[in-house]
């Protein structure tokens, strides 16, 4: 139980039995008016999690655990322990296993006594059943029916149809009108059909778990003494150096103090090819080493890693549901009892108004109840849903909930970040220039003084620049960090700043002279840092950030897809902005941003054109990327808030996989559609089958459990997908 900043406390748990909308729908009902509302209640499928929320105060988990049984699933308290794939297949798993074959078993000997005592075949699917034959009948209805009939008891006692109530009528309907036979039939192909879509959601789940397994539970930590000690991921330090031997996963990210080698990044990013690494170079948990031993300094505890974030993030992702499946939700829950109320006509008005003969116009009905039940229907997006953010994860693409998964398809426009999202966002420095008769070494120390605790890419190039050169920076007094500008302190009791030309600007040293020094230093895409204090410029420091290598196909592609407005926004000056924006072939460039500006930019575009995406990587980015209507984060070397801003993030820091993620999400709701019309197409024929007396009741679930596998192997195709 956890409590937010507005006393919410928090009860998770762990639902057996949880595999479709129907088992959400179902608890909703149960739990819902107990926590003050479904609103109070989220979902995720895909780890068989309910969490619930709670305003006023802590309720008894035992409640809620009864409340549960009552929708004939079971309940255990939430831990972070990781379910081994031995232990999914749990009871509630095994019994329904248990039932679907002794359903079918049972049905088949019905079926066989029948045919042997009735004398043939064709007897055997009629009327005037043997009573041998009503026996193994009854036991395969009691089976197909055991985790379905409670349901159905439940809705009906609510006042609410579903999928388990229309089975239940149409069995025991066919039971009274003699029909033993397609009753047994139907419980079997339904029950079956349960434990497909049971199957179907274990894979996805499986597919998720199976990222657990990439990184190794134990690392060996290299002593000081220079001795290997072996130990828990979990219980190793940041900063600790590790040793990772050729062909083992390694175990934490990090980055690469001794040795070089190549990494295969496939399990994480989707790449290929392996990646060249040398010192300095860094390396994510998970990923393979090649020929090479390295040391490995850590820079993140093992529940932080790069892996961790994407197991974490995916898990939480089902809570938030994706618009078309909720849309689907809502027509479900108008369409069945509609279906009720047709299948209730079919069977009382013919015989009043036509004359039919009660037993054909109820066997009728019960088809249509058989066939209109909207179980393809409903778990036609939901697989989809789940394979789609599990594909995406091991593509190194962490969308943060279903409602993601469909946006990115509608994109009409992009705006991308310049530092550390065009570029490589490692800067370094290139020229370091004294004015006023200064020496070098004083404008990087106070320079590096100034920035020894921030942590933007330009402020460790500087630092990384003095490391270098042998200059200490010394403890500066009252730093003051102004985004998007510069920042300001004392240094040796002396006030100094530096920052950006437009800071330089506000502070009053701008000069023609100066501005044409400073241009001719900022061309070819470079940044300048200037340096002063209350009094004179002291000098400037120049660095320079190479453009990322797929930046320009990248651009190319997103125009390709029909992105109509791909828009450059930075902090960094118009020189250098306007530089990047004509290598990478961006026309569209605002520059010197501070992070208010950039807000204001995505508002602007958002009204010319919409929906829009914000790309970025920094802190200074995470307002606009909340502002637009999906934020996009640059996720391994990415700031925390920016990617806690962001609805999805490239863990990679790949940027081509923002154009797989538009096909991604393309193909995605080509495949929601395509399950949609093809359950609803199949549910129409077998009406007009049913008018016409062409369709009989095993046909007809025979119709439906085909329709649900073939919508689930439809999305589970998604799984498929290449990350290229």
């Amino acid at each position: 139980m956890t409590m937010s900043g507005k006393a919410e406390f928090k009860l998770a748990f762990r639902i057996e039995g949880m595999d479709c909308a129907e088992e959400v729908a179902l608890l909703k009902r149960e739990v819902g008016p107990m926590v003050g509302g479904d609103e109070h209640l989220s979902f995720d499928l895909l780890a068989g999690r309910m969490t619930v929320r709670l305003a006023a105060g802590p309720l008894a988990s035992g409640s809620i655990e009864g409340a549960v049984a009552r929708a004939g699933l079971i309940a255990t308290p939430w831990t972070d322990e990781p379910i081994s794939p031995e232990a999914a297949v749990h009871r509630l798993r095994r019994g329904r296993l248990f039932a679907t074959t002794a359903s079918g078993l049972a049905t088949a000997i019905g079926l066989t006594s029948h045919a042997i005592l009735g004398g043939g075949l064709n007897a055997a699917v009629g009327v005037g059943t043997p009573a041998v034959a009503v026996a193994f009948y009854c036991v395969a209805i009691g089976c197909g029916l055991w985790f379905v009939a409670p349901k159905a008891w439940l809705a009906l006692r609510r006042g609410r149809s579903d999928m388990n109530l229309l089975m239940t009528v149409a069995v025991l309907g066919a039971v009274c009108i003699g029909e033993w036979f397609e009753s047994a039939t139907v419980s079997f192909l339904f029950a079956l059909s349960l434990a497909l879509e049971s199957w179907s959601l274990g894979r996805a789940r499986r597919a998720v778990a199976a990222l657990l397994d990439l990184a190794p539970p134990r690392a060996r930590v290299l002593s000081v003494d220079g001795r290997e000690e072996d130990r828990l991921i979990e219980a190793i330090e940041v900063g600790s150096t590790i040793v990772v031997r050729p062909g083992e996963r390694i175990p934490l990210d990090g980055r690469i103090i001794g040795g070089t080698t190549a990494v295969d990044e496939a399990p994480i990013t989707g790449e290929s090819i392996p990646v060249e690494k040398d010192l300095g170079s860094e390396v994510f948990a998970g990923t393979i080493n090649g020929d090479g031993a390295i040391e490995v300094q850590t820079t993140r505890p093992a529940r932080h890693t790069v892996l961790a974030r994407i197991v974490r993030s995916v898990g939480q992702a089902q809570e938030r549901r994706a618009p078309i499946e909720a849309r689907v939700d809502r027509f479900a829950c108008v369409y069945t009892p509609v279906v009720m109320a047709v299948a209730a006509a079919t069977v009382v008005l013919p015989p009043i108004l036509f004359g039919w003969p009660w037993s054909t116009s109820i066997y009728k009905g019960l088809v249509l109840l058989v066939i209109a039940c909207p179980c393809a229907l409903v778990i036609s997006t939901p697989v989809s849903i789940v394979a789609a953010l599990a594909a995406a994860a091991r593509h190194g693409v962490l969308i943060k909930g279903g409602i993601f998964v469909e946006a990115p398809a509608r994109l009409r426009a992009i705006a991308l970040d310049k530092t550390g999202t065009l570029t490589e966002g490692r800067q370094r420095v290139v020229t370091v220039t004294a004015f006023n008769g200064l020496d070098e070494a004083t404008v990087l120390r106070v320079a590096a003084s100034l920035e020894a605790r921030s942590g933007h890419p330009i402020a460790r190039a500087i630092l990384a620049h003095a490391a270098q050169q042998k200059i200490e920076p010394q403890t500066a007094a009252n730093i003051q960090d102004l985004r998007g500008r510069g920042v300001c302190g004392i240094v040796d009791g002396q006030s100094y700043w530096a920052g950006s030309h437009r800071f330089l600007d506000e502070k009053g040293f701008e000069t023609p002279a100066i501005h044409e020094r400073l241009a001719r230093m900022a061309s070819g895409g470079r940044t300048v840092v200037i340096v002063g204090n209350d009094t004179a410029v002291l000098g400037s420091i120049t660095v320079e950030d190479a453009i990322r290598s797929e930046s320009t196909s990248v651009v190319a592609q997103l125009r390709a897809l029909g992105i109509e407005r791909v828009v450059l926004l930075t902090g960094d000056n118009r020189e250098t902005a306007e530089f990047v924006g004509a290598r990478v072939g961006i026309s569209d460039v605002r520059s010197e941003l501070l992070p208010e500006d950039k807000v204001r930019a995505v508002e602007e575009l958002a009204a010319e054109v919409r929906p829009l995406a914000m790309v970025g990587d920094g802190v200074n980015d995470a307002p606009a990327m909340a502002r637009a209507d999906i934020g996009i984060a640059m996720g391994a070397a990415g700031s925390d808030a920016a990617i806690e801003a962001a609805d999805i993030a490239l863990m990679s820091d790949d940027l081509s996989r923002i154009p797989w993620l538009i096909g991604h999400s393309r193909r995605t709701v080509r495949i929601i559609r395509q399950n949609i019309g093809f359950s609803l197409v199949t549910k129409a024929v077998f009406v007009i089958l049913t008018f016409s007396g062409y369709a009989s009741l095993w046909a007809a679930i025979g119709a439906d459990m085909g329709a649900s596998l073939l919508v689930i192997a439809n999305g589970l195709r998604l799984l498929a997908i290449r990350g290229r």
